[in-house]
């Protein structure tokens, strides 16, 4: 090989040199922009359990919470300029999956905020590893008073009801005396809402009695031994005599009305449920009881979008937890919009008594222990039902005026 061709391949290799360097240092800085702007992006974990017993209602949460952002956001998606992200987990309802998901959420996923989970069992497991990453953690749709009593942490904040608003909202519809027996899941939820229940009467000065609580299991189908207990400690007590049914998921009202209570002059009290649910109910016309949400019932701007545009989408109204999954989507907008930025402590200043609008009207956050206040509502199932989903008559809304929930987490 000449020398003049030695030296023409050298200054060709140098030029593929140059060229490549040129193309790796193009190529890092595309990689750097890209990652700045992923990193103006806001993150969120919305954490469900969409497969097992609590399917409908984490389905429920995700179709709320998305469409609340996308309400709240005049369809953009984004906030402050900055695009929004949502990461979607499923937990199963699990306690350990609900703990591992969250701080992959955290630590993997870099959220900013999450939000979650259906399960009580699986909320209560996930507060430590907020606490833990330090980052705020909006508990929807689980209700154990817990989750912002003695297990609660400053990085908690809840926008669904808990266990004692439901109970102090079911005392206010009972009147005088009588005696009450309690169906119940047996687990965080079920012995939390009955617990709640009777502190409640006692706070609403009721006369009635408790001389029953009933717990089954979760997958429970046959309550034919279960409600003849119920039946034996209710049947010779001071009438009124209510049956109050705590379930989350089936709904074993049917087949309690199946064995017919009303032999011992004992009336079924079913706290309120979603739509599917309760379209089974049509022929216990004049039964009562209390409702966190039902579409027909809040009249405000932001409801009246929820319920048009859910009809027009799934051909069917919102149900319970979409409104949920709404209220959860304000509260993140709201903190995020009056915080000016995703820092977890300006976030903390900003909620802490923050009042934001939902489908139901407005909520506020206690500052106490990040409680959501908020209305609950008496309904009656109807006895005239114009069409499948026309199943509640109003009573009364209950104003958080008149739900006095104790602050029960020592902070």
């Amino acid at each position: 090989m000449s020398t003049k061709h030695i030296e023409k391949t050298q200054q060709s290799m140098r030029k593929m040199a140059l060229h490549i360097g040129l193309t790796l240092t193009t190529a890092l800085s595309i990689n750097l922009f890209t990652t700045s702007a992923h990193a103006q992006d806001i993150k969120i974990a919305l954490i469900a359990g969409k497969t097992g017993a609590l399917e409908s209602y984490a389905k429920e949460t995700e179709t709320g919470f998305m469409m609340g952002l996308e309400y709240l956001t005049n369809g953009k998606m984004e906030i402050n300029g900055k695009k929004i992200k949502v990461i979607i987990k499923d937990d199963q309802s699990k306690p350990d999956m609900g703990r591992t998901l969250l701080a992959e959420a955290y630590g993997d996923d870099k959220v900013d905020i999450a939000v979650g989970t259906s399960s009580s069992g699986s909320a209560l497991a996930m507060l430590p590893v907020a606490e833990e990453y330090k980052k705020i953690l909006i508990v929807e749709p689980a209700v154990a008073d817990a989750i912002t009593g003695e297990k609660w942490n400053r990085y908690i904040f809840r926008t669904s009801r808990n266990s004692m608003q439901d109970a102090l909202a079911a005392a206010s519809t009972i009147k005088g005396g009588g005696s009450i027996a309690f169906l119940a899941q047996d687990y965080a939820f079920g012995r939390d809402a009955v617990k709640a229940a009777k502190e409640a009467l006692t706070t609403a000065g009721s006369k009635a009695t408790v001389v029953h609580e009933e717990y089954a299991a979760q997958n429970t189908t046959d309550f034919t031994a279960a409600a003849q207990r119920i039946f034996d400690a209710l049947k010779n007590k001071p009438e009124p005599r209510l049956l109050q049914i705590v379930w989350a998921g089936p709904n074993p009202m049917n087949k309690l009305a199946d064995l017919k209570p009303e032999r011992f002059g004992i009336n079924l009290a079913p706290g309120g449920n979603i739509l599917p649910v309760m379209k089974l109910w049509k022929s216990y016309a004049g039964t009562q009881g209390t409702i966190y949400y039902y579409y027909d019932f809040p009249k405000n701007k932001m409801n009246d979008w929820l319920v048009a545009e859910h009809t027009k989408r799934f051909k069917a109204p919102p149900d319970f937890f979409t409104a949920g999954g709404f209220a959860a989507a304000s509260a993140v907008y709201t903190a995020l919009n009056k915080a000016q930025s995703n820092n977890t402590e300006k976030l903390i200043s900003a909620m802490e008594g923050m009042e934001f609008d939902t489908p139901k009207g407005k909520m506020l956050f206690r500052k106490e222990d990040h409680q959501a206040l908020q209305s609950m509502y008496h309904f009656k199932i109807k006895k005239d039902q114009k069409n499948e989903w026309d199943l509640l008559e109003l009573v009364r809304e209950i104003p958080a005026s008149d739900i006095p929930v104790p602050v029960k987490n020592k902070r």
